[in-house]
């Protein structure tokens, strides 16, 4: 596969499970666009400019990496970008069902944007951005699901 696939989440935070995505498309994809979905109505743990930057100093030294934030639907921001690859990560049946009901939805408003569904490895099944959201709140430390070299205390 080549061309440009964009990668939606909320990401709040970014995660070791979200890393092993975007590190298994670049492999896929000449680019990579990360597009963090902003709903202004919920209130996250990150800023959305916090959660850019964050991801922004991740991946400082990957070209192929852009990071962006949108308001509407995926599929309307792929169109607008001129993508016609989503990019998504499945670590379970649950998430296996949520991204196959997205997906049907997307095929008949967007026919032109496919999805291409990963499968993260056995170690990051349990590792969720709301997981390290609830250690946070509980004082405990989230380091070991965390992207390497990234201390969440410096996007609080």
């Amino acid at each position: 596969m080549n061309g440009v696939a964009l990668f939606p989440g909320s990401f709040d935070p970014f995660t070791l499970g979200h890393k092993y995505v975007v590190d298994q498309g670049l492999e896929l994809f000449d680019r990579i666009v990360i597009a963090i979905g902003i709903n202004k109505e919920k209130q996250g743990l990150l800023t959305p400019e916090n959660r850019m930057r964050l991801i922004r100093d991740l991946y400082r030294d990957e070209p192929r990496i852009e990071v962006r934030t949108y308001t509407e639907l995926t599929g309307t921001f792929c169109r607008e970008l001129g993508i016609k690859t989503i990019l998504r990560g499945l670590r379970n049946t649950v998430d296996f069902e949520y991204e196959r009901s997205i997906m049907q939805v997307n095929c008949s408003l967007f026919p032109e944007i496919k999805t291409v569904l990963l499968f993260t490895p056995a170690d990051y099944v349990a590792i969720s951005s709301s997981v390290i959201r609830e250690l946070l709140a509980f004082g405990g430390d989230p380091t070991p699901l965390m992207p390497e070299n990234i201390d969440i205390k410096n996007y609080l």
